[in-house]
């Protein structure tokens, strides 16, 4: 298992902000509870793809100042931000987990189980943004994290179902820096989130604001 320098060094993207500011912006973050402590050693070791603590708590933190209730997670993994969406929610509140594979929703499972929040989320196996558009009712807050050329799609489908005065979020949209490459040497990955990241800024629906922390975080208020 990694120790705690090798876990702070998996969070660092690289290309973004200065290293040391970084060093300085995770030394800084209270301790979290044994769960949590576990799922980001689990994460550096296996390279499991999770949002780490500092966004983490942003999540959170967003939650918290809209009141958000319900939370569409596109892109789940382990569960990790599933724990911090949930926890948000409160007792009452609900959070859907979308994964691809039946191993990760399993791992998660047992993951917000043990954080004590699995009475809060809905588990879905299968194509996230699928799940997202078969949905009825819109939601305080969609999350998005599922495969970077899948970006430009899951904005039109997420567009669609946030409630007004909700929030729509994506993480990686500065991935790793790559965002400041010339556009005609970017790889499809980073095309496709260039494109995502137009079409939110270009939105008359939403006011959007990228936060450089970590590798990007994308905030977009409904209006």
């Amino acid at each position: 298992m990694p120790n705690e320098t090798d876990v702070r060094a998996y969070w660092r993207m690289g290309g973004i902000t200065h290293g040391a500011v970084e060093d300085y912006l995770y030394s800084i973050l209270p301790e979290r509870d044994a769960t949590l402590r576990d799922m980001e050693a689990e994460a550096a070791a296996r390279n499991v793809p999770i949002v780490g603590p500092a966004v983490g708590r942003l999540l959170y933190q967003l939650a918290g100042m809209i009141k958000a209730r319900t939370v569409f997670e596109m892109g789940s993994a382990i569960g990790y931000s599933t724990i911090w969406w949930a926890r948000a929610v409160g007792e009452g509140g609900r959070v859907i987990y979308t994964d691809g594979s039946r191993k990760n929703a399993d791992e998660a499972r047992r993951n917000l189980e043990r954080a004590g929040v699995l009475d809060r989320v809905t588990i879905k196996v299968g194509d996230a943004l699928e799940i997202l558009s078969e949905q009825k009712e819109p939601f305080d807050i969609v999350f998005n994290d599922v495969d970077k050329a899948d970006y430009p799609r899951a904005f039109r489908v997420a567009a669609k179902r946030v409630r007004k005065g909700g929030l729509f979020v994506a993480d990686n949209v500065l991935w790793s820096g790559k965002v400041g490459q010339p556009a005609d040497r970017a790889d499809a990955e980073t095309q496709a989130i260039l494109e995502f990241n137009r079409l939110l800024y270009a939105s008359p629906e939403f006011m959007t604001t990228i936060i450089p922390l970590r590798d990007g975080v994308a905030v977009a208020w409904k209006q």
